[in-house]
C-alpha cells in the first residue's frame, strides 16, 4: 500500500502544478461568521462602558477610581472563562463552549441592567467577564480548525470584525439611550446585550463541530464528513484528515468511523507540562509568540481609546456630550470599517507585513496624538489652537484604523493557527488569559496614569510599548500564510528560519524537475 504523500511533497506538488485558487467555501464562511459573532458580546460590552460609565458615575455617585475598576475588571473576570476554556473545549467539544460562553453573559447582561447598587453591577461585571473569556477563546480555535488553509487567515480575522462591530452597536447603544431618563439609560444599555447572547447560543447549534476535536474524540467518520463540507476540494479532505491523524497519533491506514483515543488525548491531560514545564524549542517559541502577540496587541493602549474617547476628545477640547457621543461613534465606525480591509488581506499579502505595518502606523498615530494633547494643554481654556484639535481627532481615528489593518486581527490569527493540535485550545486560553490581564491593566489604570503624567504622557508611553513590539513582532513572527495547521511547527524552533529557507529551496528544485540527491 502506497504511503499518502508527506507535507512536502504535497507541497511541493502545488507548486510544480499551480492551479488557479478555488472559489470560497461557502459553508466554512457560514461556520467562522456564526463561531465569531460570539465575539459581538466582548465589542459590546467595550463600547457600550465608555458612554453608560459617564451615566453610572452621576446616578451611583462614584468616583474616578470606582469608574477605572467598573470599566477594567471585566478583562481580569475574563481570565477566569478563558483559563477554564481551553480545558472545557477539550472535554465538550468547541460547539457546545461557545453556547456556554453565550448564555453565561446572557446572566451577566440581565444582572447589570437591574442593577441597584455599585456591587450588585460589579456582580454583573464578574459573570459576563468569565463568559467573555469563553467566547474569546473559542472563537478564533474553532474558527481556525474549520478553515480550509487557503482562507484560514480570512475566517480567522472574524473575531476582530464582531468584536470591532459589537464596539459600533455599543457607540450606537449609548447614543440611542441618552435621552432617557438618567436611572434609565445607562441600565438599557448594558441590559440589552442579553439580546445578541441569546439569538447567538442558538445559532450555534446550527453548526458542525470542529473536525480535529472530532478526530481527538476518535470520530473519524464525523470529522471526514465536516472537512468534506469546509474543505475546498474532496482531496484537500483527505489530506487534512491524513494529517490530523497523524498529529493525533493515529495510524493513516485507520479507516474506521470510530477507533479508541486515550482519555489524555481526548481531554487534553498533560497538556499544561507540555506547554510551561517541559516544552520543546518549537513549542517555547510558540509560546513566546503567542504570548507577546497578545501582550503587545492590548499593551500599546488599544482599549484606553475605545474605552475613554469621550475623556480624550474632552481633553482634545470637545466639550458637549453629544459632540463627544458622535465622534466615540466615528470611531467604532472607523475601527469596524478598516477591520474589512485586514480580512481580505490576510491571505493574499500575509501577517508579517500586515502587522509591522499597522504597528507602525500605530507608533505614527499615537505621537501625533500626544503632540497635539500637549498642545491643547498647554493653550488657554477655550482657546485651543482648530489645528491641534484636528490633530488629536485624526490621529484617533488613524490610530484605530492602523489597529484594525492589522494588529487587530492577526493576534487572534495567529495564535489560533501556530499552536500543536493537542496543545491548541490550552495554549489559545493563554494567550487569551494575557491579552485580558493587559486589557484590564491598560483599563483600570489610563485615568490615574493620564493624572500622573498628563493624557498626552500617557499615549507617549504607549507609543514607546508600540516601537518595542515592532521590533520583537519583525524578530519572533515567522510568517504562516498558506500553512497547514499541521505544519507549523516547523516555522518554530532554533533553527526554525534555516529550516523554513532550507524547505522553500527544497520546494523550487523540485518545482523545476530537479533531483534533490543528485542534482539537476
Amino acid at each position: 500500500m502506497k504511503d499518502p504523500p508527506n507535507t512536502e511533497e504535497r507541497a511541493s506538488s502545488s507548486m510544480a502544478s499551480p492551479e488557479k485558487k478555488p472559489p470560497r467555501n461557502t459553508y466554512a464562511f457560514a461556520c467562522a461568521i456564526l463561531a465569531s459573532m460570539t465575539s459581538i458580546l466582548l465589542g459590546y460590552d467595550i463600547g457600550v462602558m465608555s458612554g453608560a460609565g459617564i451615566y453610572i458615575k452621576k446616578d451611583l455617585r462614584i468616583n474616578n477610581g470606582q469608574l477605572e475598576v467598573l470599566n477594567g475588571i471585566i478583562n481580569l473576570y475574563a481570565l477566569i472563562g478563558a483559563a477554564a476554556a481551553g480545558r472545557t473545549s477539550d472535554w465538550i467539544g468547541r460547539r457546545f463552549t461557545m453556547v456556554l460562553a453565550g448564555s453565561i453573559f446572557l446572566v451577566g447582561a440581565l444582572v447589570m441592567g437591574f442593577a441597584f447598587n455599585y456591587g450588585f453591577l460589579m456582580f454583573g461585571r464578574f459573570i459576563a467577564g468569565i463568559g467573555v473569556g469563553y467566547a474569546m477563546m473559542i472563537a478564533p480555535v474553532y474558527t481556525a480548525e474549520v478553515a480550509p488553509a487557503s482562507s484560514r487567515g480570512f475566517l480567522t480575522s472574524f473575531p476582530e470584525v464582531f468584536i470591532n462591530c459589537g464596539v459600533l452597536l455599543g457607540y450606537v447603544s449609548n447614543y440611542a439611550f441618552s435621552k432617557l431618563p438618567l436611572r434609565l439609560g445607562w441600565r438599557f444599555m448594558l441590559g440589552i446585550g442579553a439580546v445578541p447572547s441569546v439569538l447567538l447560543a442558538l445559532g450555534v447549534l446550527a453548526m458542525p463541530e470542529s473536525p480535529r476535536w472530532l478526530v481527538m474524540q476518535g470520530r473519524l467518520g464525523d470529522a471526514k464528513r465536516v472537512l468534506q463540507k469546509t474543505s475546498d476540494t474532496p482531496q484537500e479532505a483527505e489530506l487534512r484528515l491524513s494529517d490530523i491523524k497523524e498529529a493525533a497519533g493515529i495510524p493513516l491506514e485507520c479507516n474506521d468511523e470510530e477507533v479508541q483515543v486515550t482519555r489524555e488525548k481526548r481531554h487534553g491531560e498533560g497538556v499544561w507540562r507540555e506547554l510551561l514545564i517541559c516544552p520543546t524549542p518549537a513549542v517555547r517559541h510558540v509560546m513566546i509568540a503567542a504570548v507577546g502577540i497578545h501582550f503587545f496587541q492590548q499593551a500599546s493602549g488599544i482599549d484606553a481609546v475605545v474605552l475613554y474617547s469621550p475623556t480624550i476628545f474632552d481633553g482634545a477640547g470637545i466639550k458637549s456630550s453629544d459632540h463627544k457621543l458622535l465622534a466615540t461613534i466615528a470611531v467604532g465606525f472607523f475601527k469596524a470599517s478598516f477591520i474589512l480591509v485586514a480580512t481580505f488581506l490576510l491571505d493574499r499579502v500575509g501577517r508579517r507585513p500586515l502587522v509591522l505595518t499597522s504597528e507602525a502606523g500605530m507608533i505614527l498615530s499615537l505621537t501625533a496624538l500626544g503632540t497635539g494633547l500637549t498642545v491643547v494643554d498647554h493653550s488657554a481654556p477655550n482657546h485651543s489652537p482648530m489645528w491641534a484639535v484636528v490633530l488629536c481627532i485624526a490621529s484617533v481615528m488613524t490610530f484605530v484604523a492602523s489597529f484594525s489593518i492589522g494588529m487587530g486581527p492577526i493576534a487572534w490569527v495567529y495564535s489560533s493557527e501556530i499552536f500543536p493540535l493537542r496543545l491548541r485550545a490550552q495554549g489559545a486560553s493563554i494567550g487569551v488569559c494575557v491579552n485580558r490581564a493587559t486589557s484590564g491593566l491598560i483599563s483600570m489604570t489610563f485615568l490615574s496614569l493620564s493624572s500622573a503624567i498628563t493624557t498626552a504622557g500617557a499615549f507617549y508611553l504607549f507609543a514607546s510599548v508600540a516601537a518595542v513590539s515592532w521590533v520583537f513582532f519583525y524578530t519572533m513572527l515567522p510568517e504562516t500564510q498558506g500553512r497547514t495547521l499541521e505544519e507549523m511547527e516547523c516555522l518554530f524552533g532554533r533553527y526554525a528560519r534555516w529550516r523554513s529557507a532550507a524547505r522553500e529551496l527544497e520546494m523550487k528544485r523540485k518545482a523545476d524537475g530537479g533531483d534533490i540527491n543528485n542534482g539537476p
